[in-house]
């Protein structure tokens, strides 16, 4: 197990040669030389100097990967909803017929949808395909109005919609 151990000790009684005295003058010499373009001599020793170039065909393709990406994470937000509008305004139909006494009168409702989740497949019991279960959340409001006396009544509460739609794979 001491094999590493002389290994070491003959290691450490190593030291470098000195240099010689005229290497710092000829190094000093080789570098003038080739700052004024001159000699040759150092061609090969030293480093070129390198340029930047860009490789063009990676960043096009990395920026089309981008665009792909912001694509199709825009693709389920823009999506304009079906059912229900953002703002629905109603009002009540005023027949001449009606007879008016001291009662409120529907007048108008009003559905905010402040939240739509789509929640993925959803697989129902005795259903053979999937369904994609999407979750509203709004806020209804009803308004009453009495013609005779100016008096209205408004009624707000929020409601939760959930609506399974069915995906067909053909």
């Amino acid at each position: 197990m001491n094999d590493f151990s002389e290994l070491e000790a003959e290691l450490k009684k190593l030291r470098p040669w000195p240099s010689s005295p005229d290497l710092a003058a000829r190094i000093e010499i080789s570098l003038a030389q080739e700052a004024a373009g001159r000699g040759t001599a150092t061609a090969g020793v030293l480093p070129k100097r390198r340029s930047f170039r860009p490789n063009w065909i990676a960043l096009g393709l990395g920026l089309a990967a981008a665009a792909m990406f912001l694509l199709l994470a825009r693709m389920n937000v823009d999506r304009p909803s079906k059912s229900t509008g953002l703002a629905l305004l109603t009002p009540a139909p005023i027949t001449p017929e009606a007879k008016v006494d001291d009662a409120l009168v529907p007048s108008a409702l009003t559905q905010v949808v402040y939240d739509r989740k789509d929640e993925g497949l959803h697989f129902a019991e005795g259903v053979d395909q999937p369904m994609r279960r999407l979750r509203s959340r709004k806020r209804e409001t009803m308004q009453w109005n009495n013609p005779k006396t100016g008096a209205s009544l408004r009624v707000s509460y929020p409601t939760e919609e959930v609506t399974l739609v069915p995906i067909s794979g053909q």
